[in-house]
């Protein structure tokens, strides 16, 4: 009997996902949401989740994974980790707000493994070689860590790293070369003979 409610309930769901289709703008529903969240954890391996970071976190090794941040990740998971950008908000799944619980509680291990492996079926690529010694992956775990606690003033100067198309670049340089004009001093006129 709970196989029949289970195959009746399942091939309702189907004929609703069916005649509604598969966008990638729709929210995933509880039932994707759980399934992906297993998957994801299902995809790292045990090993992994117990590695610890051998990266200390200093200063400068939370600077350069904000940099790296900024240029490299920033385009999905927006600079504030938010997942708040054209492309985060049109994957499908979702790019995941990475200051929430749901990626603050893993493990370093399980963060570190995500960024070297990727995450099928997602958007997330494989960013690593394949080892598990890439200190820049390392030097990232600690930023995501920070990434609850990132003021204002670190996320304008992110802002600075994001890569620019070359349409961006030239509106810049437009918009400098305007300002410039702007504060140059104003030649004085000679008075106009008659």
């Amino acid at each position: 009997m709970i196989v029949i409610v289970i195959v009746i309930a399942a091939v309702a769901y189907g004929i609703v996902v069916i005649r509604h289709g598969f966008s990638a703008r729709d929210n995933p529903s509880w039932l994707e949401s759980s399934v992906a969240r297993k998957t994801r954890s299902m995809a790292v391996p045990s090993s992994a989740k117990n590695m610890k970071n051998p990266v200390p976190k200093t200063p400068e090794n939370l600077k350069e994974a904000e940099e790296h941040w900024a240029d490299h990740c920033a385009i999905c998971h927006a600079n504030n980790g938010s997942g708040s950008t054209p492309i985060g908000r049109n994957l499908y799944p979702k790019t995941p707000d990475m200051r929430k619980a749901e990626t603050q509680s893993m493990a370093d291990g399980e963060l570190y493994y995500i960024i070297e492996n990727g995450i099928r079926l997602s958007g997330m690529p494989a960013w690593g070689e394949g080892g598990d010694n890439d200190e820049a992956s390392w030097k990232l775990v600690h930023f995501i860590r920070h990434l609850p606690q990132l003021t204002p003033e670190e996320e304008k100067h992110m802002e600075s790293m994001n890569p620019k198309s070359p349409e961006e670049k030239q509106e810049e340089q437009q918009e400098q070369d305007f300002l410039n004009r702007q504060s140059e001093p104003a030649k004085k006129s000679k008075p106009m003979k008659h």
